[in-house]
């Protein structure tokens, strides 16, 4: 079960005139409960005006060897500051080493246990935190693996983890491939400027990489992005079970919410099962499950409330639901039975939700 615990900043470093990292001292009490997976995420939490604001920030150092009990000493994220956004304006312009934050337990699906062959990452903008994570770790600890890094950024000096990323070429430049597109910036030398868009991709991926023998491809940054490298991977044969996908940014006014295929129930109940403990409870008008169980289980896990994370991860033990729209679970998730809770809403008079699977 996800659980939160204060953790004192121990540094704020800045990375670009927009960005910075985030680094967390991990008493050694909380170092099993903050052991992760590369690829793996954290939500923060902060009451502002007595309102409670939680956002999500990938993990972007290395995963700790799985024989070091001593280890993670030390968690680090990485910020973009988003116009207007409540907590990365906070995080950029506020936040002081020796400050303690909500900090919630390491979660995600989006990740990499390391193991021999070859890999491929299509990243935007931060889509680069977790998949910096994910290639720094299976570099070190797998000889027998190659990395293959396509990046877009709209400028150089806007560009995160500049020179971790070229660190990582300078160790290993045999087996870790680095491609830069830069959207509003000519390069001297590389690919010329431009988005990384469907017909873009489909031209440079085969000219890359054997495409066939890539296997696992990693997607991580906006909404646009990820859908269109997703679409040009299916085109090029790239079964769907080798492509990950994490969403960053969502525009709303592109994606339209499910529409329902029957009218939902005129009462509904949810039972929900939270660390052991189960609960049943009336769903009101308008309500997700997610909110109903919040009315009565503050310790819900959520974060994002926007599909996006997938930290509300419920098991769907009986009844029907609709998920206004899924960014975070994988199609062999959704068949499994697992759905979003902040998305979802009752199709059924009864519905049970087990957040401990």
């Amino acid at each position: 079960m996800a659980r939160f615990h204060p953790l004192r900043v121990a540094a704020v470093d800045r990375l670009t005139d927009d960005s910075v990292t985030l680094t967390f001292d991990v008493p050694p009490p909380l170092r099993e409960e903050y052991r992760f997976t590369p690829g793996q995420h954290l939500a923060i939490r902060r009451f502002a005006d007595g309102t409670e604001i939680r956002r999500t920030y990938s993990i972007c150092s290395a995963a700790p060897p799985v024989d070091a009990p001593e280890e993670p000493r030390a968690l680090r994220v990485g910020v973009r500051l988003v116009e207007d956004g409540a907590f990365s304006t906070y995080a950029f312009k506020e936040v002081a080493v020796g400050d303690e934050l909500e900090v919630m337990t390491p979660a995600g699906r989006f990740t990499l246990d390391p193991a021999p062959g070859r890999y491929a990452a299509i990243v935007g903008g931060s889509g680069i935190t977790p998949v910096l994570s994910i290639v720094t770790t299976l570099l070190e600890r797998e000889p027998k693996a190659d990395f293959c890094l396509i990046r877009s950024d709209r400028s150089a000096a806007s560009t995160m983890f500049l020179e971790e990323v070229a660190d990582l070429k300078d160790r290993w430049p045999d087996r870790f491939q680095l491609v830069t597109v830069l959207s509003r910036e000519e390069q001297q030398a590389g690919l010329g400027s431009g988005r990384l868009d469907e017909e873009r991709l489909t031209q440079l991926l085969p000219a890359l990489l054997p495409v066939a023998e890539i296997e696992g491809w990693f997607l991580c940054g906006p909404f646009g992005l990820v859908q269109g490298a997703e679409r040009t991977l299916r085109a090029l044969g790239v079964p769907r079970r080798r492509v990950h996908e994490e969403i960053f940014h969502v525009d709303d006014g592109g994606v339209t919410a499910a529409v329902p295929s029957t009218p939902a129930p005129a009462h509904s109940t949810v039972t929900a099962t939270l660390d052991g403990r189960s609960g049943t409870w009336p769903v009101q008008s308008g309500e997700t499950l997610l909110e109903t169980v919040l009315r009565n289980r503050a310790d819900a896990p959520y974060a994002c409330k926007g599909g996006v994370c997938g930290t509300c991860r419920a098991f769907r033990v009986s009844g029907e639901v609709r998920m206004d729209r899924n960014f975070a679970l994988e199609p062999e998730e959704t068949e499994a039975g697992y759905v979003l809770a902040c998305q979802s809403r009752p199709a059924t008079d009864t519905v049970e939700l087990d957040f401990d699977r």
